[in-house]
C-alpha cells in the first residue's frame, strides 16, 4: 500500500491500494474526497476462477491508512470480480479526478455511461453519443472512453460498436480483457 502521495498542486493527500484480480494487478488511488484513478496492470490472459478462492483480493497488509473512497472502490471491485450482480447493493465510490469534476462532453459521456449502462448490458458508441445529447459525436465518445480515469467503475468495457463487435479496449492492448469482462458479466 502506498500512502502520503501528493497530487500535482499539493491539494490531495493520496493513498492507493493494489488488488490482485483475474485481469492482473489493479491499482486504485484516491484522496479523502474520492477516487482519482484505476490502473489495470495486465499480466497476461485473464485468470479463471479457482474453486477454492475468490477472484480478487487485496495485496496489501492493511486498509487502515487507505481513504474511505479508495477502500469502497476496492470493496466494490472485489465484489464485482466475485459476482458482478452484487455491486448494485454496495455504495458506489465517489470520484475526485479533475476530468470528472468539470462540465465537459467527456465528463458527461462518462457519467452517463456509469449511471445508465448496468452490469450485463452494452451500449454502442453511437447510442451513447445520442444519450449524451450529440448524435454526431461518435468519435468523441471513443475519445472519452480512452480518457476514462476509472475503468471498471465507469464501465467503458460495456461500450461496443454498432455492428455488435467489442471494439478497442485500453488502446487495443486490452481487447482480451474487454471480452473477459463482458463474458464475466453475462454469467
Amino acid at each position: 500500500m502506498e500512502s502520503g502521495l501528493r497530487e500535482k498542486g499539493g491539494e490531495c493527500g493520496m493513498t492507493a491500494v493494489t488488488l490482485r484480480s483475474p485481469l492482473g494487478r489493479i491499482r486504485v488511488a484516491g484522496c479523502e474526497l474520492g477516487v482519482h484513478g484505476i490502473q489495470i496492470l495486465t499480466e497476461g490472459p485473464p485468470a479463471k476462477r479457482a474453486s477454492d478462492g475468490p477472484l480478487a483480493r487485496v495485496m496489501c497488509e492493511s486498509l487502515e491508512e487507505v481513504t474511505t473512497p479508495v477502500r469502497e472502490a476496492a470493496d466494490w471491485l472485489m465484489a464485482y470480480f466475485d459476482d458482478p450482480r452484487t455491486v448494485d447493493k454496495l455504495p458506489f465510490p465517489v470520484f475526485h479526478h479533475p476530468l470528472l469534476q468539470k462540465e465537459t462532453f467527456t465528463s458527461r459521456v462518462l457519467q452517463t455511461l456509469a449511471r445508465e449502462v448496468k452490469v450485463g448490458e452494452t451500449v454502442s458508441y453511437k447510442r451513447l453519443a445520442e444519450m449524451t445529447g450529440n448524435i454526431n459525436a461518435v468519435q468523441a465518445v471513443g475519445g472519452a472512453m480512452k480518457r476514462n480515469p476509472v475503468p471498471l467503475l465507469i464501465p467503458c468495457h460495456r461500450v461496443i460498436t454498432s455492428s455488435g463487435q467489442s471494439g478497442s479496449y485500453m488502446g487495443g492492448k486490452g481487447n482480451h480483457l474487454k471480452e473477459w469482462l463482458l463474458s464475466h458479466e453475462r454469467q
